[in-house]
C-alpha cells in the first residue's frame, strides 16, 4: 500500500512541475481538530499539529496547484465501551487516548477568487508512520498503513504570506481489520485544519 501510494504521488507530481507556469516553495505549519468516526470511538474533537512544506505551481492567472508535504498529528480517544466492543483489546483501554503521525500530501486546486482569497480542493494521501500499538492485543495495528483522504477549504493570500483552513475526511476505511466481527462499520478520520504558510523561494 505505502509503495502504491508513494507511486501515484510521484506521478501527479511529475505531471505538475512539468505544466508549471510559475514555481514557488515555502514551509508551513499549524494545528488539526479531529476525531474518528465509527463504532467504539469518542466523538470528540481533539487537537494535534502540523509541519512541513509546500509548493505553488502556477497554472494561469487564476488556477495554481498547491502539493504540500506534512508530518501530521492527529489525536482521539476511545469511546467508553471500547473494550467492551473490542473482544481482543487489552484491559483497562476504556478511554484510552490514540496518537496517530502521518506524512500527509495534499495535492489541491486552488482558484483565486480575488487576489488575496483562493479556494481549493483535491486529495490527500497519507502513511502512517506510527501508531499506538497498545489499543489490541499483542501488539497488532489497529489502524491501517495507508490512508486516501478528500480535502477543501478556503486560502488567504497576502503576497508570500498566507493563512489556510480545511475541512477532510478520509475515503477509505482506516480500520485494520484485525479487530473483532463486530465492529461492522468503517472507522473514518476527518476534521478541520488551520495553518500558516510563507513563501521562502
Amino acid at each position: 500500500m505505502k509503495s502504491k501510494l508513494s507511486l501515484l504521488v510521484l506521478a501527479l507530481l511529475s505531471v505538475t512541475l512539468t505544466q508549471a507556469q510559475g514555481l514557488h516553495f515555502g514551509i508551513k505549519g499549524g494545528a488539526n481538530m479531529t476525531k474518528v468516526d465509527g463504532k467504539a470511538m469518542s466523538d470528540e474533537f481533539n487537537y494535534g499539529y502540523q509541519l512541513g512544506g509546500f509548493a505553488e505551481v502556477g497554472l494561469g492567472k487564476k488556477w495554481f496547484i498547491q502539493p504540500e508535504l506534512m508530518w501530521t498529528e492527529y489525536r482521539t480517544r476511545t469511546a467508553d465501551d471500547f473494550e467492551d466492543i473490542i473482544n481482543n483489546a487489552i484491559d483497562g483501554s476504556n478511554r484510552k487516548e490514540v496518537k496517530l503521525n502521518y506524512l500527509a500530501i495534499p495535492i489541491t486546486l486552488n482558484y483565486r477568487l480575488l487576489d488575496w482569497f483562493s479556494l481549493h480542493l483535491g486529495p490527500q494521501f497519507g502513511v502512517l508512520l506510527n501508531q499506538e500499538k497498545n489499543l489490541l492485543q499483542n501488539g497488532r495495528d489497529a489502524f491501517n498503513a495507508g490512508v486516501v483522504s478528500i480535502v477543501g477549504g478556503a486560502q488567504l493570500n497576502f503576497g508570500g504570506f498566507h493563512i489556510t483552513g480545511r475541512y477532510f475526511t478520509n475515503i477509505n476505511d482506516i480500520n485494520s481489520g484485525e479487530i473483532n466481527s463486530d465492529i461492522n462499520n468503517a472507522w473514518k478520520n476527518k476534521g478541520f485544519q488551520v495553518g500558516v504558510g510563507i513563501r521562502i523561494l
